[in-house]
């Protein structure tokens, strides 16, 4: 008994100690994963290379600024109260921060270059877009897809035909032209974001209709900031509804009767290394059927891997290692992605520019209307309005995932995250391909 007394004393301030250790690490201040000293370090060493002129040239150099600055502003973005609460946070903070570092000229031309360069000719942002659409969508549960089925692409097509019909509507009342009410700002605002959607959406532009993709970015960004706003603000009232006409509402449940089984998997280097590759040769056979195919390439790999996915042809490990490598980038290099959007393709004088009292009513109809066509079409086909309006209209209308964590916390409907999973990444495909068959319209 004494014996077990005193080694009960002698383990139990190692067990104080491990405890303390352990909320250190859960209370300690840290950016992409680094305790708060180590990563200013690394921030001083980049600005160092940067306004000393010997920033490596390539992948290297540019890679680095945009990884270590873009985590810095989304950081600080992520912090700030109005920023992070309805303009979306750190995502904002990293493309305007970086716009405006170029605006001013805080950013050296040489890094500017650089970077532009890496981001276009040199295919980060393809290598970004690949990783994302094979590993989000071989990655979502197979039980998802089979159960909602084609059914859920109704409310989709709904928000899509609502957000188009009520843009189109405002945008005549306000002086838009219906190819700027549509395309430029309609269309972007459902397409998932920025990654997956605003940014290969101005890429198809620039292809079919001349300008540069900077051109459309401009108009875009101001587009989806507010988008945000507007999907945050009606997510609210949508919650305080159901609570007044429970009829309307499911109380966080889209199907009656439906319960998500979420997949357990554990990461392996190697299977990451899978998935590089199957990213890598869903997005080459998207450019080989692209030359054949009159559609934008971004569009057939969407659909070749939503293909793949539902008729269970892939491999198991390949299916989780595309899952696996795509979170991989998605938390890695997402804000040194939304960085470099703000240096090469971000206008600050354009985006300026286009601020204005009729913009912003332009893009309220937008979402709007998506909540309108959502809500009316799902009911149809059997889904609770205030859920299918929640998720097939705002989680299209957002800023892709943060704007879906946004949304559902001021819906209170955590819970639907897979169907806003569903409606930000198959539903950009569906805008992708849209957009591919209806801008030969106004040419």
């Amino acid at each position: 008994m004494e014996q077990t007394a005193k080694k009960f004393e002698n383990t139990e301030p190692i067990r104080n100690k491990e405890k303390l250790y352990e909320l250190n690490q859960k209370t300690e201040m840290k950016i992409l994963g680094l305790p708060i000293v180590w990563f200013a370090i690394f921030l001083t060493i980049t600005i160092v290379t940067v306004y000393t002129g010997n920033l490596p040239a390539g992948m290297i150099g540019s890679l680095l600024v945009m990884v270590v600055f873009g985590e810095l502003l989304g950081w600080i973005g992520d912090r700030l109260p109005i920023v992070k609460t309805y303009l979306g946070g750190g995502a904002i903070v990293a493309i305007f921060g970086s716009a405006y570092m170029v605006y001013s000229g805080i950013l050296p031309e040489t890094v500017t270059t650089g970077v532009t360069d890496f981001m276009t000719t040199g295919g980060f942002l393809d290598f970004y877009i690949a990783a994302l659409i094979t590993g989000s969508i071989l990655g979502m549960n197979s039980k998802v897809l089979m159960k909602i089925g084609v059914r859920y692409f109704v409310p989709i097509f709904g928000a899509v035909l609502g957000a188009m019909a009520i843009a189109a509507l405002v945008g005549f009342l306000i002086g838009f032209s219906i190819q700027e009410a549509v395309l430029v700002i309609t269309l972007p605002i459902l397409g998932g974001g920025m990654g997956a959607g605003a940014i290969p959406m101005a890429q198809v532009y620039s292809e079919f209709l001349g300008n540069s993709p900077s051109y459309y970015i401009s108009m875009l960004v101001p587009a989806l900031a507010l988008g945000n706003v507007f999907a945050i603000i009606f997510a609210s009232l949508l919650n305080t509804l159901g609570n007044k006409v429970p009829s309307l509402s499911g109380n966080g449940q889209l199907i009656p009767g439906f319960k998500m089984e979420q997949q357990k998997s554990t990461f392996d280097i190697s299977k990451m290394g899978i998935g590089l590759l199957a990213a890598l040769l869903f997005f080459a056979c998207g450019h080989l059927l692209g030359a054949i195919i009159p559609l934008h390439p971004y569009a057939i790999m969407i659909v070749l891997v939503a293909i793949a996915k539902i008729v269970n042809v892939i491999p198991q490990n390949v299916v989780e290692g595309a899952s696996q490598w795509y979170q991989f980038v998605a938390k890695t290099w997402t804000l040194a992605l939304l960085f470099g959007i703000g240096v090469a393709f971000t206008d600050l004088n354009a985006v300026l520019a286009a601020m204005s009292v009729q913009y912003i009513l332009l893009v309220a109809g937008v979402v709007f209307g998506a909540v309108i066509g959502a809500a009316l079409l799902g009911k149809a086909v059997g889904f609770y309005p205030i859920e299918s309006a929640i998720t097939a209209g705002l989680c299209m209308a957002n800023m892709g995932g943060t704007g879906d964590v946004a949304v559902l916390s001021a819906s209170k409907r955590m819970q639907l995250m897979p169907f806003a999973q569903i409606a930000s990444r198959l539903g950009g495909a569906i805008i992708l391909l849209l957009a591919g068959l209806i801008i030969p319209l106004f040419i």
